[in-house]
């Protein structure tokens, strides 16, 4: 009987060749709550901004694994002990970071399922480590920080972990905006430990600066361009509108998971092992398609809401630093309402206001140690000799406000 060889490697466009390093990773990559990725957008709907972003959470988990294999392989040159096992745990955990993610996952998280995505990826952890026989039990204490080496979690989750070492570089690549690319085989030579702590050498401060500004710049860039959040919360505002119809007993035409979570109020401590073989479902698939036939649906909202993404003619913002005056508000959605012959509780759909935040290193968070040539160790912004590190640790909050076109012309 032929063996099916699970040694397999994949071609990246990033990195060249990314291997898999034991027969569990294969096992674990070829399981179908992991294949669902390959059909969930890592940067939802930045490709009505950026055409090239189309590459998938599956792309990303295997980039960040390859990541952490250099990481464990440069830590343990620099004499750091780690074990096959915890190597395999930090493989696996950083491998399923991202599970849990639904499609469009913000506007999904913002509207249909009341559970965030890092618990979600929790579940299927935790469901895939009973399917295992308790393979995934060391991953599982490490991605939950219940593991006493400290650092393990750092290269998990942390300011400076492989999860933002590949998705700054990948989504840069894709999307275009150069001014996100890193330098992430610098930063991983880096890198070592001390009493158990993650640490950066000091003659890597540079590639720290440079890798805090191209996050801050793909925020404004690419996550948070208004286009892509004009987009998101569209979304969000669509599926809300087809829950409040669904709710209403009105028949709204979806696939059967999604219709699942429109129907019922999932919550993490009402979470079972059906809404999460329902969820693991769910992909973009599900909800352009929906989108597609909601574009004709007799409901003026869930209709016009649906046009504005499928043909992306999607609805003014507005930035700025202060706040939007409520008569500013006020003003559009009468205008809108009496135009169209709706509710001003219905034209909320349309006309909303909010405000969005960048920080591109936060001095609360975990910080990001840097190493001394004389040992001691300092936190990244008192150890730069840069200025606009310290301007990056401060929040940017800016505010908008979204509104149909037509009202701009007036």
């Amino acid at each position: 009987m032929s063996q099916t060889n699970k040694l397999k490697i994949f071609n990246d466009p990033i990195y060249g060749f990314i291997t898999i390093p034991n027969t569990l990773i294969y096992d674990l990559i070829q399981h179908p709550y992991f294949q669902r990725l390959r059909r969930i957008s890592q940067m939802g709907l930045s490709y009505l901004v950026y055409p090239g972003a189309h590459h998938t959470r599956f792309h990303h988990a295997l980039g960040a694994m390859h990541m952490m294999q250099k990481a464990v392989e440069v830590l343990r040159f620099k004499e750091v002990t780690i074990s096959k096992e915890e190597e395999n745990a930090l493989l696996i955990a950083i491998l399923l970071h991202d599970i849990g993610h639904g499609p469009f996952s913000h506007a999904m998280e913002h509207s249909i399922v009341e559970v965030h995505h890092e618990e979600v990826s929790l579940l299927f952890m935790n469901k895939l480590n009973e399917e295992f026989n308790g393979q995934l039990r060391l991953a599982i204490q490490v991605f939950k920080g219940e593991y006493h080496r400290k650092f393990m979690l750092q290269l998990i989750s942390s300011q400076l972990d492989m999860d933002r070492m590949d998705y700054l570089k990948r989504d840069s690549f894709y999307s275009g905006v150069a001014e996100g690319n890193i330098n992430s085989d610098r930063l991983i030579q880096m890198l070592n430990v001390v009493d158990d702590v993650l640490v950066m050498e000091e003659k890597g401060i540079y590639s720290i600066e440079k890798f805090l500004m191209a996050r801050r710049l793909m925020y404004w860039q690419a996550y948070l361009h208004k286009t892509s959040l004009v987009a998101e919360l569209t979304l969000t505002k669509t599926l809300k509108r087809a829950k409040e119809l669904l709710h209403k007993e009105i028949a709204v035409e979806c696939s059967k998971p999604l219709k699942y979570f429109m129907d019922n109020v999932v919550t993490l401590e009402s979470f079972t092992h059906h809404d999460l073989n329902t969820f693991a479902q769910l992909d973009d698939f599900d909800i352009i398609s929906a989108l597609k036939s909601w574009q004709f649906h007799d409901d003026f909202i869930l209709s016009s809401l649906s046009k504005m993404i499928i043909n992306r003619d999607l609805s003014k913002i507005k930035l700025s630093s202060e706040k939007f005056p409520i008569e500013v508000l006020d003003d559009y959605l009468t205008t809108f309402s009496k135009e169209n012959n709706i509710s001003l509780q219905d034209a909320k759909y349309f006309i909303f206001k909010g405000k969005i935040k960048n920080q591109a290193y936060s001095k609360d968070a975990e910080p990001i140690r840097i190493l001394k040539k004389d040992k001691t160790i300092e936190d990244v912004v008192e150890a730069s000799d840069q200025l606009n590190l310290k301007a990056l640790s401060k929040p940017v909050t800016k505010y908008f406000i979204c509104f149909p076109k037509q009202l701009n012309e007036k």
